[in-house]
């Protein structure tokens, strides 16, 4: 009879086995930070070999920071982080892990936090001095046209963090009052000059001279954010011809396929990092099939949030838990479930962990072992 430790790895050798291939030691890309005991995968159209297991910055501060040293000792190579993570706090922990080790030892992704809220306040200034009549018929016509895309169906809406909903229908009227009042905008100084002044500002915090990759918007919730702003596109082209970005990206916890078909669309987006989760993603696999072959690197998050009770959304859901279990018997805790559950996916290339401490990246980072180490 297994006694309880190695019912565990029994467990985890079989998550570990469950996975899709990881790239061959032999295949071409950007390796860094190779070691034995991770599998990596190629980051789309980058080039980029990934871990499987990525680190989430969202905790990350001037005072938390030493896990992630671990977590680069034993193979991990890519860090999230972005200005709006603890209050510009995450950048400036990550400034110590940069300082600590090589540069080209990961990979490094930040965001434009400004830029989506920048657009939705700007038309909220407008809407608010519009009559009554005005206003109710482009809310309207924003909750038209969230019903045509489902962006709130019940298992593809789920509740990330407070403030997600009001975020949507925000940028729904945003895209709505564009086409009429779009003109009153300086778009140079509010789309484009926001970018370049963030990435110079986030530049300066983390102690470093370029991202290998800027993800604006950062939460995009529509479509439209994606392919009605050129500037977005005319902002990462300087940035990319002075060597401060190496590649443009997108994050979206809302109407995932939504983002990751424009973000094909584009021809111009490399990476997108969507909400994907085992209550999701019957909505969003097509799309995902669709762009891993088109050469979108999609790396998935809130894998584990919506089926494990961890900060900040309470209680655990029944239901939910109970299609994480169904789908990964066995003794491993929920969230190693859900990243094994991922990671079965041929068309991602890595999972966001948010790792908060050094017990966590022992728990989590063994996941992304290749399946020829069990």
């Amino acid at each position: 009879m297994l006694d309880r430790r190695e019912f565990l790895s029994a467990s985890l050798a079989a998550a570990i086995a469950g996975k899709a291939d990881a790239a061959p030691p032999n295949a071409k890309g950007e390796w860094r930070n190779r070691q034995s005991g991770v599998a990596y995968r190629p980051l789309g159209c980058t080039g980029f070999m990934v871990s499987e297991i990525v680190m989430g910055g969202n905790t990350i501060s001037p005072s938390n920071y030493d896990h992630v040293l671990a977590a680069l000792d034993h193979g991990l190579n890519y860090l999230d982080t972005a200005p709006a993570y603890g209050n510009l706090a995450s950048e400036k922990g990550y400034a110590k892990v940069i300082k600590a080790r090589k540069r080209d030892q990961f990979f490094l992704n930040s965001k434009v936090s400004v830029w989506d809220g920048n657009r939705n306040k700007l038309f909220q200034d407008i809407f608010a001095s519009l009559d009554a009549t005005s206003q109710k018929r482009i809310q309207t016509k924003a909750l038209d046209e969230i019903a045509r895309r489902q962006a709130d169906a019940p298992d593809y809406f789920i509740n990330y963090f407070a403030g997600q909903r009001l975020e949507l229908d925000q940028a729904y009227i945003s895209n709505v009052m564009e086409a009429e009042y779009g003109r009153k905008i300086d778009r140079n100084k509010n789309y484009k000059r926001i970018i370049w002044d963030s990435v110079d500002s986030t530049l300066a915090r983390l102690g470093t001279d370029h991202l290998d990759i800027l993800m604006c918007p950062h939460g995009a919730s529509t479509s439209v954010e994606l392919l009605n702003y050129p500037e977005i596109f005319e902002a990462f082209e300087v940035l990319k011809k002075t060597g401060k970005v190496r590649h443009l990206g997108v994050s979206a916890h809302t109407d995932p396929a939504g983002i990751l078909e424009a973000a094909t669309k584009s021809k111009i987006y490399s990476v997108a990092m969507v909400a994907y989760n085992v209550v999701n993603h019957a909505y969003v696999d097509k799309a995902l099939a669709a762009t891993h072959k088109k050469g979108l690197g999609v790396i998935a998050m809130k894998v584990a949030r919506p089926v494990f009770s961890g900060r900040p959304n309470g209680p655990d859901t029944p239901a939910r838990a109970a299609k994480i279990d169904a789908a990964v018997p066995g003794s491993l805790k929920r969230p190693l479930k859900a990243y094994s559950w991922a990671l079965r996916s041929p068309h991602l290339s890595a999972v966001v962990s948010e790792m908060v401490n050094r017990s966590m990246v022992d728990e989590n980072l063994p996941l992304a072992a290749p399946k020829h180490k069990i």
